[in-house]
């Protein structure tokens, strides 16, 4: 059964590769001493699996712009560490079916316990990362009283969601595209024309604001963008109403 660490050392594996420059490879190895000047950054979740989770590096590892030359090399690892937190949640979910969230993410000044031991490799150089997993499957809570069965409906034919007008679930297998939006912006044309590789399109919407669910021109939910398998993916914190979202299909009849 998959844990939460193993999906994070799959993401975390993927992702160092992309944010990281030279794409370092991460590789578990034995544990070794990391300094009195080691840093860390600790993750507390909550759901299905929760506990804490830490992730401690050695110093060294800030002597290498490793996340961009004239970045602060601390604060960057803290913002892909959270990164990988959050993409972790998704890939359990997507692997296991269990849900679990970041509910509090924050520096560590180091771990005296040590769970798994990696190093973050790269032309010839390597860091060393410890990571201190407390994170277990939460127990099942107690089931209530069973209640009378109700009947089954008339028929077994697939029923829709309440709030809608009967007749709708004739409806429910249509195939709708649904896309993410980031942000908008409004261009003149000429910018439009001037436009070339390597610019940069600034959005209206800042990078902690919950992205659109868009069917039909209509924002039908809001939420988290995940990693999932290697795909983003969605995980939605806000949903319009059934009757609200089945106004977004009707452009398309």
């Amino acid at each position: 059964m998959k844990s939460y660490l193993d999906c994070w050392i799959s993401v975390a594996g993927a992702l160092f590769s992309q944010a990281l420059a030279g794409e370092p490879e991460l590789v578990e190895s034995l544990p070794k001493p990391v300094g009195a000047n080691s840093f860390g950054f600790a993750a507390t979740l909550s759901g299905d699996e929760a506990g804490r989770f830490a992730v401690v590096l050695e110093d060294t590892v800030l002597e290498s712009p490793l996340l961009g030359e004239g970045m602060d090399q601390k604060a960057g690892w803290g913002e892909l560490l959270r990164e990988v937190a959050d993409a972790t949640a998704g890939e359990l979910l997507a692997k296991t079916g269990r849900k679990c969230r970041v509910e509090k993410f924050e520096e560590t000044a180091g771990e005296n316990q040590v769970s798994r031991a990696f190093q973050l490799k790269l032309a010839g150089r390597a860091w060393t990362l410890l990571v201190h997993d407390q994170v277990q499957v939460s127990p099942p809570a107690a089931s209530p009283e069973p209640a009378a069965q109700a009947a089954p409906p008339p028929d077994s034919a697939q029923t829709a969601p309440p709030g809608i007008s009967p007749g709708v679930e004739l409806l429910l297998d249509v195939e709708l595209e649904a896309s993410l939006r980031f942000g908008s912006r409004e261009m003149s044309l000429g910018e439009v024309l001037d436009l070339g590789p390597g610019d940069v399109v600034q959005l209206d919407r800042h990078v902690a604001d919950p992205v659109d669910l868009i069917v039909g021109d209509k924002i039908v939910a809001r939420g988290e963008v995940v990693l999932v398998n290697g795909n983003f993916g969605l995980r939605v914190t806000e949903v319009a109403a059934p009757r609200k979202r089945l106004e977004s299909i009707r452009c398309l009849f």
